[in-house]
């Protein structure tokens, strides 16, 4: 499959899901977390979530909690998107923001 289409799917997953999370989550602790974006595999069976919250939780246990919505939020999503198979969601804390904020925090010092 053209990697533009993967692409494409790709970026209507991450939005579908920000919108469940958004509207329909009731745990509150899904209501605090954002997501970064996403990476779905060539044959469209798995599918790596990346997120950050606001919530002042070990990434571990944030992890495991988002990941155990992930069979809810997967349903959701093969109702909004027309997929013949609707892949396997595996959320991962994204520290790419943090690390950002870090390196503009030496660079910082550095002046």
């Amino acid at each position: 499959m053209p990697s533009h289409k993967i692409e494409r799917i790709a970026s209507e997953i991450s939005r579908n899901i920000s919108e469940i999370i958004a509207t329909e989550a009731r745990d509150e602790l899904l209501k605090t977390i954002t997501i970064t974006g996403c990476t779905v595999t060539n044959d469209l069976s798995y599918c790596k979530v990346y997120f950050t919250s606001l919530k002042d939780m070990p990434k571990k246990d944030l992890e495991k909690e988002v990941n155990e919505a992930a069979a809810f939020i997967r349903g959701r999503v093969s109702e909004r998107v027309e997929l013949r198979h609707t892949p396997e969601l595996k959320f991962i804390y994204d520290e790419s923001i943090a690390y950002g904020e870090k390196i503009e925090k030496i660079i910082e010092k550095l002046k």
